[in-house]
């Protein structure tokens, strides 16, 4: 699953467009009698994943926030061509984050992408592998312009 969000300091300027792909779910709770339907739902600011039911309300089964500040950090270094897998920085769970282990920004194919293992809150298990990217749009201010 993949969403692309566009995102704004206010609703007139636009910095450019955040790729998140949500790779897989593992170990999530189960909310139907042996499996669940999972799906996640995206808001800016977090992420919440249900499980589908066809006769009833869905379930929600956890969720979990990205923190984008060291994924920002890395853009705003403006760095040029590196070699494929070289790491920019390193991110390690804490009580702050939503991390279930380390996650690092990483220069891919002429892009900065960082993949994070998220723990759910608020379920007895689960977590999601995702990944996010920054495509500047033309004509946008892009992240040079962000306060951290």
């Amino acid at each position: 699953m993949m969403a692309n969000s566009c995102v704004s300091m206010d609703n007139n300027n636009i910095l450019g467009l955040l790729k998140l792909r949500i790779k897989r779910g593992v170990n999530l709770a189960i909310r139907d009698a042996r499996t669940s339907d999972p799906y996640v739902v995206v808001n800016m600011g977090d992420q919440t994943v249900y499980d589908k039911d066809t006769f009833s309300v869905d379930d929600k089964m956890g969720e979990a926030e990205i923190d984008l500040k060291p994924y920002v950090q890395c853009k705003q270094m403006g760095l040029g061509k590196l070699p494929n897998g070289c790491s920019l920085k390193r991110i390690q769970p804490d009580r702050t984050n939503y991390l279930a282990e380390e996650s690092s920004c990483i220069w891919q194919n002429g892009k900065i992408v960082q993949e994070m293992f998220l723990r759910l809150r608020n379920v007895e298990s689960g977590e999601i592998l995702v990944e996010i990217e920054w495509v500047d749009v033309v004509g946008c201010k892009g992240l040079s312009e962000v306060e951290l």
